[in-house]
């Protein structure tokens, strides 16, 4: 499996990506846009605001997708 923080050290700031990362209980899941990258932490922004993600607690970094359009109601 490939490195994900290399992973995620070569994506330019505004892909958009789902990055996993462990937590007491188990892992949780950031999907959004990659918009900060530090030597510690990566910031992603989600639907509910941004979310800082320890380098260290990755443990999965993948490319997805953009979402499909919305339909109109």
């Amino acid at each position: 499996m490939p490195d994900p923080v290399a992973f995620l050290r070569s994506c330019a700031l505004g892909t958009r990506v789902t990055v996993r990362r462990r937590v007491d209980d188990g892992w949780t899941d950031a999907l959004g846009y990659l918009r900060e990258l530090t030597p510690e932490a990566c910031v992603v922004e989600t639907r509910r605001g941004m979310v800082t993600v320890p380098l260290e607690a990755v443990t999965h970094a993948i490319r997805v997708p953009e979402p499909p359009p919305r339909r109109a109601r």
